[in-house]
């Protein structure tokens, strides 16, 4: 095809009656004294979009403008351009047609790109347009980092065996290490999680190989194999980084340190312990440049945020937010807390660990080897003039009493506790010996969540349940579970394969109404849980999980993984 033509786009723009000459006149000066460029600012500004930028791009060139999000380039074309090359031209391989190269480029007109494109690849080349942010999004998905970790891993190997393992020369000052091939690979393997939005990094020595696993939207997976031999160098770097004690291999650590992935601060949480074949290291990854998660994000629907809103509004009063591990209960106190910090009020945290940092707000790490405990930061809390307290967890009948009589005396309580729904979370405070007046008086809601992963919008396909799957909904929502618009993930590169990207929380909610409080004072357990359930009625976890199979962004499988763990 032709070189494309030096096109003026904030002329085009106006030509296409897109914008005016006064708004391009008004946006030349931003871009005079800024340096910016113009359809960033007109972007930024609101006054066009970035696909109908492109779209005008494509129509005065006569090319093709691909939505990104509904591509799936094969990796093969993809690294015909090096991922600094993608980046520096903003441009893509997309699909190859007799021989011809189709490029996605976030400006088709830019001539130096397009020349310096034909040179690299060789090959005639088709351009298309595309908007900046997915061109961007895209590479950061599809430029894995899979071969250099397996490369950096044999280099380290290699220097290992070459130095007979001289870690104390090889570990030493950060200019002397800065290229060591033991701080690439831990960089290399951090930007490669941060791509495919990986919550943890777990290695783990096995007899004869390194295991690297990535946990994405709370399943693990395999990153690479390594030599056991690198395991040693790569746990004493990230104590080193994390100010752990190096010569301690026989007792579990935790620590935590910051590294910089492009620009954004990643916090890493370690924790090590040692195993029969060397210290296995997991690390929790916590994204602090995103921000905290309002409540109105968060997936409960409205009734519920509105009874959830009313509730911290109060000034005395118990929270729970219940679940296994990994089900988003930091996530939804912090966004609690986020909805009432105000400078009218006085907030201070108990945690164990401190995950994200709250501007305004009070916040303390349990450290149990000095004897700050729960317990005893709780009442030293107390004496502090709070508003609201959070406490990390209900961990035992002393925390939970103190929290429970701090919300009878005048003070907001939010707190978490183990349990597999809402309906017995007041029965399991009863369980741990708290005197069932104190229940009933302080506890106002419990709020208990699961984590559904979401179908991958860019492989979606419908699917026929399976004979099994049509049992199971008939058992749990009768005849009309057969009417759903199911779905299933077919798997690509934008969610490795997986067919999900992203989870969502489902929610079940039980208030504390005169009846149960009542029924907590005088009833039994089994007389409570029975009026508990028949107030949450079908608004429990499992009915919500099967609303987002039933509507096609989650899957039947999701919803009987959630039965199966005793939630149903």
């Amino acid at each position: 095809m032709p070189p494309p033509q030096k096109i003026r786009l904030g002329d085009l723009l106006v030509q296409q009656n897109l914008i005016t000459q006064e708004q391009l006149t008004a946006t030349l000066e931003q871009q005079r004294s800024s340096g910016r460029k113009l359809g960033r600012i007109l972007v930024d500004s609101g006054v066009v979009t970035e696909e109908q930028i492109s779209g005008a791009l494509a129509g005065q060139l006569k090319i093709p403008y691909i939505n990104l999000k509904q591509t799936n380039p094969a990796p093969a074309l993809v690294n015909l351009l090096t991922e600094a090359q993608a980046r520096r031209f903003r441009a893509l391989v997309l699909e190859e047609n007799n021989g011809v190269l189709r490029v996605g480029m976030a400006d088709p007109s830019d001539l130096f790109a397009y020349d310096e494109l034909t040179r690299i690849l060789k090959r005639e080349i088709e351009l298309a347009a595309v908007t900046e942010t997915q061109l961007l999004a895209t590479i950061d998905r599809v430029y894995r980092r899979t071969g250099e970790i397996t490369a950096l891993s044999q280099e380290l190997t290699a220097e290992l065996a070459q130095t007979e393992a001289d870690f104390g020369n090889l570990l030493g000052t950060e200019a002397a290490v800065k290229d060591a091939p033991v701080v690439k690979l831990l960089q290399t393997l951090f930007e490669d999680a941060a791509q495919v939005r990986a919550s943890d990094i777990h290695i783990e020595p096995q007899q004869h190989k390194l295991h690297v696993r990535f946990r994405i939207d709370g399943v693990l997976h395999l990153q690479t194999e390594s030599d056991l031999k690198i395991a040693p160098a790569l746990v004493l770097r990230l104590k080193l980084m994390s100010g752990l004690d190096i010569s301690e291999k026989r007792l579990p650590q935790d620590g935590r340190f910051h590294v910089d992935i492009r620009g954004n601060p990643l916090d890493v949480r370690i924790s090590t312990m040692p195993t029969q074949c060397g210290e296995s290291v997991v690390m929790r990854l916590l994204n602090q440049s995103g921000g905290l998660l309002r409540l109105d994000r968060l997936g409960m629907g409205d009734e519920m945020l509105a009874k959830v809103r009313g509730a911290l509004q109060r000034t005395s009063g118990m929270i729970l937010v219940t679940g296994p591990t990994g089900s988003g209960k930091t996530t939804a106190l912090y966004a609690s807390l986020n909805e009432i910090n105000s400078p009218d009020r006085k907030i201070i945290t108990v945690e164990d660990p401190v995950e994200y940092r709250l501007p305004g707000i009070n916040q303390v790490q349990v450290h149990d080897k000095i004897d700050l405990s729960f317990e005893r930061v709780l009442r030293a809390a107390l004496r502090q003039d709070p508003d609201v307290i959070l406490v990390g967890e209900m961990r035992d009948k002393t925390t939970a009493e103190i929290g429970l009589r701090a919300a009878m005396t005048g003070h907001m309580v939010l707190s978490t506790l183990h349990t597999n729904d809402a309906a017995t979370t007041p029965i399991r405070l009863l369980d741990m010996g708290v005197p069932p007046y104190m229940v009933a008086m302080s506890l106002n809601l419990v709020i208990a969540q699961r984590l559904v992963r979401l179908l991958c919008e860019n492989c979606i396909a419908p699917h026929s349940p399976t004979p099994q799957e049509l049992g199971w909904l008939d058992h749990y929502i009768g005849p009309e579970g057969k009417d759903g618009k199911y779905m299933r993930g077919m798997g690509c590169s934008r969610c490795n394969g997986t067919g999900f990207i992203g989870r969502t929380a489902v929610y079940e909610m039980l208030e504390m109404t005169p009846e149960l409080v009542q029924t907590a004072n005088h009833g039994s357990p089994i007389e409570f849980v029975r009026i508990a359930r028949a107030q949450i009625g079908t608004k429990t976890l499992l009915r919500n999980a099967l609303a987002l199979a039933h509507a096609g962004r989650s899957t039947i499988s999701e919803a009987m993984a959630l039965a199966a763990s005793g939630d149903g």
